[in-house]
C-alpha cells in the first residue's frame, strides 16, 4: 500500500518536531554560564570597575539582567548568549580597571622620579 500525501506530510512534520525537540533538550540550562557571569561581575566590582570602567561594568550588569530575565521566561538560548556577553563585558571591565590602576601607579612613580632628580640636581649645584 502506498502512503497518502497526508500521511507522508504527517510523518515529516512529526519527524521535524521530534528532531527540533531533541535539539533543544541536548543543551543543559545555562546555570553555569549565569554563575560565571555573576562571579566575573563581582570580581570586577571588587577591582573598582565602577570607578575605572563604569560603562563596561554597567553593560555587564545589564546583560546579566537580560540573561536572568530570559532564563525565567524559558528562553535558555538567549539566556546563555546574554550570560556569555555579561561574562565577557565583566572581564573587559576588570582589565580596564586594572589598566587604569597601573597607569595611575606609573604616573605616581614618574612624578617621584622627577622629584628625586630635581633634588639631586639641586644638591649637586651647591
Amino acid at each position: 500500500m502506498i502512503p497518502s500525501f497526508a500521511q507522508i506530510r504527517y510523518l515529516l512534520v512529526a519527524s521535524v518536531l521530534a528532531s527540533g525537540l531533541s535539539g533543544c533538550a541536548s543543551l543543559p540550562p545555562p546555570t553555569a554560564e549565569l554563575a560565571d557571569a555573576q562571579q566575573s561581575i563581582s570580581v570586577a566590582s571588587d577591582a573598582d570597575a565602577d570607578q575605572y570602567a563604569a560603562q563596561d561594568i554597567a553593560t555587564a550588569r545589564e546583560a546579566l539582567s537580560r540573561a536572568q530575565a530570559a532564563m525565567s521566561e524559558g528562553r535558555e538560548d538567549d539566556a546563555r548568549r546574554f550570560a556569555l556577553a555579561a561574562d565577557a563585558d565583566a572581564d573587559l571591565a576588570l582589565a580596564r580597571s586594572q589598566e587604569a590602576k597601573m597607569n595611575a601607579q606609573v604616573a605616581q612613580r614618574r612624578a617621584e622620579i622627577t622629584q628625586l632628580q630635581q633634588r639631586l640636581q639641586g644638591e649637586g649645584g651647591r
